[in-house]
């Protein structure tokens, strides 16, 4: 006994909703790299007990390797001209704070020598620290 089948049954998949689908997960991951503060600076951080402290409305990122290399807003530049580019950067903002990374590994010195410039130009020092 033979059976026949009459119908040739083909199967599909509908891809007509993938393409919305791939347009909002583009726009949402553009969306969140904007909102990220990338700080591609590989930095150790001192520890502290308790590192929460809010920062007011302009904050310029200040980071210290430990082969003393100095970053403002993640580009470099040379020390003796920090002074001068913290005096143009205070001028753009009345509330100015200077958040300082710096690295585990170097002296307090050059720590001192910074917050002695923001003194100077009597901006507000902040040194940022990872939590223990």
């Amino acid at each position: 006994m033979q059976l026949d089948r009459k119908r040739n049954r083909s199967s599909e998949v509908y891809t007509a909703s993938l393409n919305d689908i791939m347009f909002f997960l583009l726009l949402f991951f553009l969306i969140i790299s904007t909102m990220v503060n990338p700080s591609v600076i590989k930095l150790l951080l001192p520890k502290a007990a308790n590192s929460e402290q809010t920062l007011s409305k302009q904050s310029i990122n200040l980071a210290v390797t430990k082969d003393l290399k100095y970053y403002l807003d993640d580009v470099e530049i040379p020390v003796d001209k920090l002074e001068s580019k913290l005096k143009i950067l205070m001028n753009r903002a009345k509330e100015t704070t200077v958040v300082l990374r710096a690295d585990n590994d170097i002296k307090l010195q050059y720590i001192v020598d910074i917050i002695d410039i923001g003194n100077k130009l009597k901006i507000k020092v902040i040194l940022a620290t990872r939590k223990s």
